[in-house]
């Protein structure tokens, strides 16, 4: 039974409000999440965000009656397409993604369902009774009767990623008691302040951002220098080649200024430069070194009046 219109005036509000309230959005798809697990996210998000879900027709429209008010959540339409749902946000993006993807639980494998990843069935005793060989044999599976019991020879992989469980695999994993697959809310998409990205885009570093940032600077430096034309970024390298210019042309002339007059100095003189450097004073550690040798020779020479049974 569909949703009454008071009901979707009440969600047209509240999603109203919470889009007002928060400035970051997450896009969440919870195929095969159970009502217990998704209270489980709730709680887990209490105070941090908030969790709607809704009919994908009720969400469009809802988004479509605030687009006179906030035109950029026109971005959001797009995306609204499966079993998705809303957390909306204030805090960082990167903590409440990880609060949304940590409650996983493990389940079967379901006949007909997409493989999220590649499913193998491990080497070992199986523990079941040589009878069911015939059933091993026919997914290819090699095995051997040990101790009166069916044993898998070794590792074989029964599902590959992207693709459906069959009937036989999903019968004979949950033979095994194999439950290969975690199921959670993933993270489709983010919105943060009108912009729409990715969620790999959280998984950049800081540390890679100022390196990606200093590079771009350094290029900007490296063609304005090239080209003669002044940046912020290469002001400072410009001055630094003036300097040294200057200071070559005074070097190579009469002409002189503050800057420079050391320099020249050093030039004329250089033999004053090294008399004028500080010395390091080795007398006093000769003299410990000669102290200790004196000091040997007369504990040697005491020694050498007693005899070896006085």
């Amino acid at each position: 039974m569909g949703a009454t219109r008071a009901d979707k005036q009440i969600y047209f509000t509240k999603l109203k409000e919470l889009i007002a309230k928060y400035p970051s959005i997450f896009i969440v798809n919870v195929d095969n999440v159970g009502s217990n697990q998704m209270h489980q996210i709730r709680v887990a998000l209490r105070g941090k965000g908030v969790v709607l879900m809704g009919k994908n027709t009720m969400v469009r429209r809802a988004l479509r009656s605030v687009l006179a008010e906030f035109p950029q959540f026109e971005r959001l339409l797009p995306h609204v397409k499966g079993n998705i749902g809303f957390v909306f946000t204030s805090g960082d993006l990167k903590d409440i993604r990880s609060i949304i993807v940590a409650n996983k639980v493990a389940a079967p494998a379901r006949a007909g369902a997409f493989a999220p990843k590649d499913v193998s069935v491990p080497a070992g005793n199986t523990g079941m009774e040589p009878g069911k060989t015939s059933f091993f044999q026919a997914l290819g599976i090699p095995t051997k009767i040990a101790r009166g019991t069916i044993e898998i020879i070794s590792d074989v992989k029964v599902v590959v990623a992207g693709t459906r469980v069959g009937p036989s695999e999903a019968t004979l994993l949950n033979m095994l008691n194999i439950s290969p697959f975690t199921y959670g809310m993933t993270v489709v998409q983010i919105f943060d302040q009108g912009n729409a990205f990715s969620p790999d885009v959280l998984d950049v570093s800081e540390t890679e951002l100022l390196d990606r940032f200093l590079s771009g600077i350094k290029t900007i430096a490296a063609i304005s220098l090239a080209l003669h034309y002044p940046t912020l970024v290469s002001v400072t390298h410009s001055l630094v080649h003036a300097y040294k210019n200057l200071l070559a042309i005074a070097l190579a002339t009469e002409y002189t200024f503050e800057g420079a007059e050391k320099a020249k100095e050093f030039l004329a003189n250089p033999d004053a430069f090294v008399a004028a450097a500080p010395v390091e004073e080795a007398a006093p550690v000769a003299e410990v070194k000669v102290e200790e040798k004196e000091e040997e020779k007369e504990e040697s020479d005491e020694d050498m009046g007693f005899g070896l049974f006085d």
